[in-house]
């Protein structure tokens, strides 16, 4: 069932692009910022972060996914340092509002969801490890608003679990399909689950992506896939986790170059007799007509083996040779030229 995240209308237009800068800015908000003008200039729909709160979310039992940082001693110190004010994220969020793109955040805590609350986000972004996060899904579902739901790490009952629930709280949603692996292999991707999907739950589906490569998003295009979720990053280069499983700017600027022609495409279905007949021009410089395999002199009678078929056509089809077999040239037909009815003697002219 579509529906609306602002001005776009998921599930019955065009493909929604959302750019996630997830921790690509290192804390940096000077970065956060930078990374708002990027996807609004790669052509993305919206922009993605991640609101963490380290107390609220996170404890110094919490081991590092990958143990990449020389100046966080714990993961909890990490978190730490990827917050944000509230007036921070308001500030973001209006950054991206300036410049037409959707705001998004993925909520990590039941702090977060009021934060996100507060600034007006559109639409809540539940990502894979929150699947099962029955009190933040409680906040989000509080809050109102449609939902668009990764499932990197889900089962099927768990993913039908929240599916249900969401219907029972007449929220709208959006199922993502996503591997929770960073750089996720091409083997992974699982871009059958996106049509399983949209059997299953009868709702806009889409692809969350984490390979660092471009061919899953358009592939997942070409396959009708109405959300696309990607990373995206300066350079894969850059400090911090991400950066393998991310898409450069330019790489994501192909993407959504790619989601439009494909759209200017499927929305100008061609009717090929039209279209041949529109192309008649290009039928008569490209089609044959019947020539002489040799200069013909006056009065010889055709046969088969002085006749072929050469460019343009313009004059006898090629369809036609077989009616020229027998008949009697009128004048010299020279090797580089086609014949013509008017070549023929009257009583052999065209029928």
């Amino acid at each position: 069932m579509p529906f609306s995240i602002g001005k776009h209308a998921i599930g019955s237009g065009q493909p929604f692009l959302i750019a996630e800068v997830a921790q690509a800015h290192d804390g940096s908000l000077g970065l956060a910022h930078s990374f708002i003008d990027a996807a609004a200039r790669a052509g993305a729909d919206a922009v993605k972060f991640q609101t963490h709160i380290a107390s609220a979310e996170s404890t110094l039992d919490e081991s590092f996914r990958v143990k990449f940082s020389r100046q966080d001693g714990t993961r909890y110190e990490y978190w730490k340092r990827m917050e944000f004010s509230a007036e921070e994220w308001a500030e973001l969020a209006k950054h991206a509002t300036d410049r037409g793109l959707v705001f998004l955040s993925s909520a990590f805590s039941i702090a977060a969801v009021e934060i996100l609350y507060r600034i007006g986000m559109p639409a809540w972004k539940v990502a894979s490890g929150e699947l099962t996060s029955q009190a933040i899904l409680d906040a989000m579902i509080k809050a109102g608003g449609p939902f668009l739901v990764s499932t990197g790490m889900g089962t099927w009952v768990e993913i039908d679990g929240l599916a249900q629930r969401l219907r029972d709280a007449k929220r709208e949603f959006a199922m993502l399909q996503c591997t929770s692996e960073y750089p996720t292999s091409l083997d992974h991707v699982g871009l059958n689950v996106i049509d399983e999907m949209r059997a299953r739950y009868a709702v806009p589906v889409g692809l969350s992506d984490h390979s660092g490569r471009t061919a899953p998003t358009l592939a997942a295009l070409a396959r009708g896939a109405e959300i696309i979720e990607t990373h995206i990053t300066f350079d894969r280069g850059m400090f911090g986790p991400d950066g393998p499983a991310s898409l450069t700017i330019d790489e994501f600027r192909a993407i959504a170059d790619f989601r439009d022609a494909l759209m200017e495409m499927d929305s100008h279905p061609v009717n090929k007799d039209k279209m041949a007949a529109s192309l008649e021009p290009m039928r008569s410089l490209f089609g044959r007509s019947v020539a002489p395999s040799r200069t013909l002199a006056a009065g010889t009678v055709l046969t088969a083996d002085m006749l072929v078929a050469k460019k343009p056509n313009t004059g006898i089809p090629e369809s036609e040779l077989s009616r020229l077999i027998g008949r009697k040239l009128l004048r010299d037909v020279p090797a580089e030229r086609l014949i013509t009815w008017t070549d023929l003697e009257p009583d052999y002219g065209k029928a």
